[in-house]
């Protein structure tokens, strides 16, 4: 399971701005551009410059759960916005917003990167397209709510492609994904209470209900990170604990792998 929300064939796309959103916008549906089976429902809400402004935005993304990207510059609006959105398990990326006139016009070779990263990303979120992963930079695995999703969209935003792959109680891994030779493959693990604590959140904040209790059950929880780290000793996979980590640090930690695999791909 990712941290991605759908539902039938269509996701949530919240995008908060403290200017016009026009930049904000303009990134996401290219990034979006390519689904055919999977459309994102866009929520824009611009000009969010105050807590009651930014209160609104919260109660609806809290109503339809789903991706947030934000451009905000007021320290003090992110962190509540990230907070929420932590609270919730959903993912959460922005930038400040820059004020320069026609900045958004600015595009260049990194932008272009970027933008081919998080079209890639997108379309191998939680295990999508598997026949596809061989191209990736860096592909994550792990158990549900160990963050795949939103540090893959993260290191897009830094121009890597990354696929994510969730580890399911009971079934194998795919022999695609135990075969994979191009990319960095890494498996992100936390601690079984920290995981309970995250999907209790989830589904507390969704007001929903699991249909199998052993999604909460501190001992399976535990059963399903152990699985994790073996099959990461088996195959030589590095595994990073995130139970501690943000995004931000989490996605520092895959760039250093990678860059370490890059400068000696025969190790």
């Amino acid at each position: 399971m990712s941290t991605s929300p759908r539902v039938g064939s269509y996701f949530h796309l919240h995008l908060v701005s403290d200017a016009t959103g026009e930049t904000l916008t303009t990134v996401a549906r290219a990034a979006t551009a390519q689904y055919t089976k999977v459309l994102p429902v866009e929520h824009i809400y611009p000009l969010v410059r105050t807590q009651k402004q930014l209160d609104r935005v919260l109660a609806e993304i809290e109503q339809s759960p789903g991706i947030v990207l934000y451009t905000l510059l007021e320290d003090e609006l992110v962190q509540c916005l990230e907070k929420h959105c932590r609270d919730l398990g959903l993912p959460c990326l922005g930038t400040e917003t820059s004020h320069r006139v026609g900045a958004q016009h600015v595009l260049n070779a990194d932008y272009f990167k970027r933008i081919d990263a998080l079209n890639y990303t997108m379309l191998h979120d939680d295990g999508q397209h598997l026949e596809g992963l061989e191209e990736a930079d860096v592909v994550l695995i792990g158990v549900s709510r160990t963050s795949k999703t939103p540090t893959s969209i993260y290191l897009a935003n830094r121009g890597v492609k990354t696929g994510n792959v969730p580890l399911v109680p009971g079934m194998g891994v795919s022999r695609q994904v135990e075969s994979l030779a191009h990319p960095l493959v890494v498996g992100l693990y936390a601690s079984p209470e920290r995981i309970v604590q995250i999907r209790q959140n989830r589904l507390l904040g969704l007001k929903a209900h699991h249909d199998d209790d052993q999604y909460i059950d501190r001992k399976s929880v535990a059963e399903e990170v152990a699985f994790s780290r073996k099959l990461c000793v088996r195959h030589n996979w590095p595994s990073i604990d995130v139970t501690r980590r943000s995004i931000e640090e989490t996605a520092a930690a895959v760039l250093s792998l990678l860059a370490e695999r890059r400068r000696h791909p025969a190790a």
